[in-house]
């Protein structure tokens, strides 16, 4: 393959129509279902908050912080969600275009999801942990080892905790994001087979079907994952106590750790804290960012006149 022609797959339009796709997508969804993150994050970060059904929990905060609070956050996570779905699915569709010649596999779209995972994980971590930060800023926590953080928004947030804790810290939580991408990859595997199967024989999907297939491909990934997403949490609101052991050793030792002490304080359910909110948050944003991404992705090379390059 010559060098040119490697170029024109990695930077092909339809690829850049795929993820301002997928961007668009996650961003519509995240909105709608937005309130529903609120109530999860709360739950794995705050050890002391009960766990309650997800409408109880909303109403609580709402009651307690006022209604806007259920959206505190937004623009950050907004702004890290819409690059993590871009460089996610510029990067599966630029594998995709690489590695799958004519029919792609469940192996293969694992394999690309792995890829992919990683890639956005190293890019995208800090934007993470800021807004995990800003998203937490204000809440009452009934941990009162829990403390207050100060940041006037996105950028001050990157330089007081570069000042205060180092460039270092803005990576905290990359190990279990990095096992993390197991979910995405086991995602979209689910997501692409059974897009496969609904649309043999060039049959036309509904929106409907895309919706379900989406809800239930990232129901098995969350489930799955759960209790590392609760660690990723913690680790990246930047306020758990380690030993001090940096690298990849430290790293693992905080995870295991982390695990550890959840199962010690609350039981093995424990991992599962906010598990309900977690799966309506994150299936329902799933679901809805599939349907606008194949929309949006369907009108524009429609529009371009452009035969839709997804190899099913």
């Amino acid at each position: 393959m010559s060098e040119s022609s490697s170029s024109v797959r990695l930077l092909s339009y339809e690829t850049l129509v795929h993820a301002v796709a997928g961007a668009m997508g996650s961003v519509t969804a995240m909105t709608v279902f937005f309130p529903l993150d609120t109530a999860r994050i709360r739950l794995q970060v705050d050890e002391n908050r009960k766990s309650q059904s997800t409408p109880i929990i909303l109403a609580e905060i709402a009651k307690e912080e006022g209604i806007l609070s259920l959206y505190r956050g937004w623009f950050p996570v907004i702004s890290s969600l819409c690059c993590s779905n871009f460089v996610y699915f510029y990067t599966f569709n630029t594998l995709k275009r690489v590695m799958v010649s004519d029919r792609s596999k469940p192996s293969t779209d694992l394999l690309m999801g792995f890829i992919s995972g990683a890639v956005n994980v190293l890019l995208t971590t800090p934007m993470w942990v800021v807004n995990t930060r800003l998203k937490l800023q204000g809440a009452k926590f009934r941990n009162e080892d829990l403390h207050q953080t100060h940041y006037k928004g996105i950028f001050d947030a990157f330089s007081q905790i570069i000042a205060n804790e180092g460039v270092g810290t803005l990576w905290n939580g990359t190990l279990p994001s990095l096992v993390l991408v197991f979910n995405p990859a086991v995602q979209f595997m689910f997501y692409e087979a059974m897009k496969r199967r609904a649309g043999h024989g060039g049959r036309k999907i509904s929106s409907f079907e895309i919706f379900l297939i989406g809800a239930i491909a990232k129901a098995i990934a969350t489930s799955a994952t759960y209790p590392l997403q609760t660690v990723q949490a913690i680790l990246r609101f930047g306020q758990y106590k380690s030993d001090g052991k940096g690298g990849l050793v430290g790293s693992l030792k905080n995870v295991v750790s982390l695990l550890m002490d959840r199962i010690k304080r609350h039981g093995l359910l424990g991992l599962y804290k906010g598990l309900e909110a977690k799966l309506l948050q994150t299936v329902l944003t799933a679901a809805l960012m599939f349907v606008v991404y194949e929309k949006i992705t369907a009108a524009t090379f429609k529009l371009m006149g452009l035969q839709k390059k997804l190899k099913h």
